[in-house]
């Protein structure tokens, strides 16, 4: 079989609103450099060129926390959501890999409770709104690989010990680890430090946090043997007073694009300061911005610190500058952003983020198979959960219950043909359902840039049970973009639990291929702006049926083909666009089907419905509108749709249903 690559029917031109906002958010970015010390132009494959939130994160670390083997959390383990204390305790201290979701706030009791994080875990915050309250997260020593990531964590303060002396109620510590990042937190008010990475940590990443209102923000160290490697980019420290950070004996320490302002004036000339460089630390800053700050940066005597390409505005005191420190380029990859563009870029993308608790599962990076991957997600999920399948041909069956909602699977190649998913059973194995290479029984999945097939070869066998699904979907508010459909005999059906259940299923910018009822069932589908091909079987008269639906007779809405193109490599005048299709007899089962502003080719019949199993097709609700090409010309047997109807039956009106769902809106 082949199929077309991802090369979409053109759609309308973006709106202009959109491009003035790239254009003014390029132009944010290109500030001027006034008042820059010692500007430094960034490398260019460093450079940042767009502010976009997709290019802001991923759920993959950099910095020092990538390097000797990475830090992946709780990536293969399963996904869990906590509420409350003792879950977050609980799947927080297990043994095996979690991903620990975190949803609103968590009050933890007693106060300044700490919550022991074991190794190959994330924490992540779902939304903006994941918190914890009251406690602290703590790393024991040994621990490895963990990620904490979009929370907020706060209010552990004991009123009247600015110092911090009295309680050591941090918002995370962590002593003799590895591999960690903390990413896109907020750390807020508590009884000692918010971040605290001591005694040999080692390959740990602190990027995108806001660390404010609060004495002594981030120290690293506490002891002699100048072994930590740490990577601090991205945050904003507001309202703190020392550590932004204070780092210790650490072997490398790599400072860039990081945003100190409002820094706490209480007097102290000594222990009010920025960045410090102390004891046989080598420190790297680059392309950060001080505005307000005293000591913006200093170092011991027996400490390296190197800065370049830094803004300073209205600081006093120190800016040290001594040693050759090291080259973080020599080291690992990063993307270094104009000092200028720090302010807007660090106000508007640290601390925790909507769209970055939708977690995403790697297959086959973190999970061999797909299978698995679905099978990590929580039963009753519910947020979206991404199974992100790289490059390459998976020859398993895949089944998505209706327990597990809110999936999107998405192919990462660059074409969907890059990504396939495929199964060579036929319905004799099996029945119908069985044969089906994916299943998707769960409402509101996606499916994105990832080609489906059934690769059995009916014309190698002779069996009683041909069909080989390639798809079969029952849930509702399925969608399908960019994605592929291959098989010969019933390639894609798209069912619903029952008769008189509506399910929905829209199919944008995709390509569909077979040749008996290879589009068929119940659910209202929309396929828009799409690739269909019907097959040829080496017949010079019936090659086959284009649709087979069986509507239930209550719903107005079934199959709508629009703004799209069918092609065919058959004889003319040999294939049907449907017929009629009454499972088990079900007189209830009335198919409906529309046609419309799509291009037809010479294979389709000048009848082009035709009976099935004594149903004649003249019951059913078929009908095309605006067709066109070689296939489209008008006879007595081509109900027509008429026109004071045509805005009846439209996309929108197909798929919105009672609760408005409206998916085509997004494109």
């Amino acid at each position: 079989m082949t199929h077309l690559h991802s090369k979409r029917l053109p759609g309308p031109p973006p709106r202009g609103r959109t491009l003035a906002a790239v254009v003014g958010l390029v132009a944010a970015l290109t500030l001027g450099a006034i008042g820059q010390a010692k500007a430094a132009a960034p490398a260019p494959d460093r450079a940042s060129g767009t502010a976009s939130s997709a290019d802001r994160w991923t759920d993959r670390a950099h910095g020092f926390a990538s390097l000797d083997g990475g830090t992946t959390g709780g990536a293969g383990g399963k996904v869990v959501t906590v509420t409350d204390q003792a879950s977050l305790a609980r799947y927080a201290a297990a043994e095996e890999p979690y991903i620990i979701r975190v949803s609103g706030a968590i009050a933890v009791e007693p106060f300044g409770l700490d919550i022991v994080v074991a190794s190959d875990k994330t924490v992540i915050g779902v939304g903006d709104s994941g918190e914890i309250v009251h406690g602290e997260l703590h790393l024991n020593p040994g621990t490895h690989n963990v990620i904490i990531r979009n929370l907020t964590i706060r209010d552990s303060y004991v009123d009247g010990d600015w110092d911090g002396k009295t309680q050591d109620f941090d918002a995370i510590q962590m002593d003799t680890v590895d591999h960690v990042w903390i990413d896109h937190n907020r750390f807020t008010h508590m009884g000692d430090g918010l971040l605290d990475i001591r005694k040999d940590s080692q390959y740990i990443t602190v990027s995108y946090n806001r660390f404010t209102d609060h004495n002594k923000a981030l120290g690293i160290g506490w002891t002699t043997n100048v072994l930590t490697q740490i990577t601090i980019d991205h945050n904003w420290f507001s309202g703190t007073k020392q550590r932004n950070p204070s780092a210790d004996n650490c072997a490398y320490a790599h400072l860039y694009n990081n945003y100190l302002s409002a820094q706490v004036d209480d007097g102290d000339p000594v222990w009010t300061y920025g960045n410090w460089s102390r004891g046989h630390t080598k420190m790297v800053i680059e392309n950060s911005y001080y505005d307000g700050v005293q000591h913006p940066y200093q170092a011991d005597a027996t400490a390296e610190l190197v800065q370049r390409g830094s803004i300073l505005r209205n600081t006093a005191g120190r800016h040290d500058e001594w040693g050759a420190a090291f080259e973080p380029q020599d080291l690992y990859d990063y993307r270094l952003d104009p000092a200028s563009a720090v302010p807007a870029l660090v106000t508007r993308f640290s601390g925790p983020q909507k769209r970055i608790g939708a977690v995403e599962l790697h297959v086959p990076a973190d999970y061999p198979t797909v299978q698995a991957a679905v099978d990590a997600v929580p039963d009753g999920n519910d947020s979206a959960v991404t199974v992100a399948i790289a490059p390459g041909t998976y020859r398993a069956k895949v089944f998505i219950p209706a327990t597990k909602p809110r999936i999107l699977l998405r192919g990462t190649g660059q074409d969907r043909s890059d990504t396939v998913i495929v199964h060579d059973t036929p319905a004799a194995y099996g029945g119908s359902t069985g044969s089906a290479t994916v299943r998707i029984a769960a409402n509101d999945v996606t499916a994105r840039n990832l080609t489906f097939s059934n690769d059995f070869d009916e014309a190698a066998h002779e069996l009683n049970g041909e069909q080989a699904l390639a798809m079969k979907t029952t849930g509702d508010r399925i969608v399908f973009e960019d994605t592929a459909f291959l098989g010969n005999q019933d390639t894609l059906m798209t069912d619903s639990p029952s008769l008189t259940t509506i399910s929905r299923v829209y199919i944008r910018d995709s390509y569909i291929e077979g040749d008996v009822d290879f589009i068929y069932g119940r659910a209202t589908t929309v396929v828009e702006r799409s690739v269909i091909k019907a097959l040829s079987r080496g017949s010079a008269t019936n090659n086959g049926y284009i649709t087979a639906a069986s509507t239930w007779k209550g719903n107005p809405y079934g199959f709508l083909i629009t703004r799209s193109r069918i092609v065919s490599d058959a004889p003319a005048e040999s294939f049907h666009l449907g017929r009629p299709w009454h499972p088990g007899g079900e007189a209830d089962a009335v198919a409906q089907v529309l046609i419309r502003d799509t291009e037809l080719p010479a294979a389709v019949k000048s009848s082009p419905w035709t009976d099935m199993s004594g149903f004649s097709w003249k019951d059913a609700r078929f009908a095309e509108y605006r067709t066109y090409g070689p296939g489209s010309a008008v006879t007595a047997d081509r109900p027509q749709l008429p026109d004071a109807d045509a805005a009846t039956y439209t996309v929108a009106n197909y798929l919105s249903g009672a609760d408005g769902w409206a998916p085509q809106a997004h494109h």
